[in-house]
């Protein structure tokens, strides 16, 4: 409550660093191309991830008829035909999930790499601090997607129980969309989760600090609470909220402070919402 208080009633911007980090055009120095043109190519694809998770419908009505008649053939057939293609689909989103986990990864180790203090990371290499931004963007607007298609959990399931009763009946499974066990086993943990990227990015983080042991931990907190602050202070600053050109730059902020506040609070030992937390939440 104190922290509440004290954002509500901050009349200057001392609690966090004062620069401008532009989300909107922010192009890669010589010394960030390499980190940048890899995370890029992962990037590419995140709006057709998007799409595809948005325009999914499910087969529902198959897998109703198909489990109401358990005997007609041609139900079941037409349920598994509808299925399969969807799991592909869901197959592709969790591969996504680890190549973006790998982007991340390469990110954090580029913005918290020493001499540079976080805010100097995130001030000299602003591409670098877009693409974090933008990890976090796609992050919580492809969980907003998950979380209200439960057709997702319910195919998979659906995919998972007669995959097992065709391979006890030695009925052979063809069809390049097919998912082993051990992928299947991966699968089904990511979309048990509410929020299964942003589990994968908190996931992701604790063990890049946990493998980075000669990095201190502060390095990996100081520059998520960095961004957090920096992107209140644009978000509060006439100044610097006059030079967005994109309405939607505004909501960007608003869901990058969100995701990195999240990732604070999975990383730092006492969390974001303790008294002595570098995050006014």
């Amino acid at each position: 409550m104190g922290n509440l208080l004290k954002v509500l009633t901050c009349t200057d911007l001392e609690q966090g660093p004062n620069f401008f980090l532009d989300f909107e055009n922010a192009q890669p120095t010589e010394s960030e191309k390499e980190i940048y043109n890899q995370v890029n190519v992962v990037l590419k694809d995140a709006e057709g991830i998007l799409e595809d998770l948005q325009s999914y419908r499910g087969a529902g009505h198959e897998i109703r008829e198909a489990i109401q008649h358990p005997n007609d053939e041609k139900l079941q057939e037409k349920a598994w035909g509808a299925v399969v293609p969807l799991v592909g689909k869901l197959k592709k989103f969790y591969e996504f999930s680890q190549r973006l986990e790998a982007g991340l990864r390469g990110l954090l180790g580029a913005l918290t790499s020493t001499p540079y203090s976080p805010t100097q990371h995130l001030e000299r290499e602003q591409a670098l601090a877009k693409q974090f931004a933008e990890i976090l963007h796609f992050t919580l607007r492809f969980d907003e997607l998950k979380m209200t298609n439960p057709a997702i959990q319910n195919d998979f399931s659906y995919y998972r129980r007669t995959l097992s009763r065709m391979r006890i009946n030695n009925v052979p499974v063809e069809g390049e969309n097919e998912v082993n066990n051990e992928l299947a086993n991966r699968m089904s943990l990511f979309y048990a989760e509410a929020t299964p990227m942003l589990k994968t990015l908190s996931d992701a983080t604790t063990k890049f600090v946990s493998e980075n042991k000669n990095l201190p931990i502060e390095n990996t907190t100081d520059c998520l609470s960095t961004m957090a602050s920096v992107c209140r202070v644009m978000l509060e600053t006439p100044e610097y909220r006059s030079r967005f050109t994109n309405e939607e730059t505004v909501s960007f902020c608003l869901r990058v402070m969100v995701g990195v506040i999240i990732l604070y609070d999975h990383v730092h030992p006492v969390g974001a919402f303790a008294k002595t937390s570098k995050i006014d939440v």
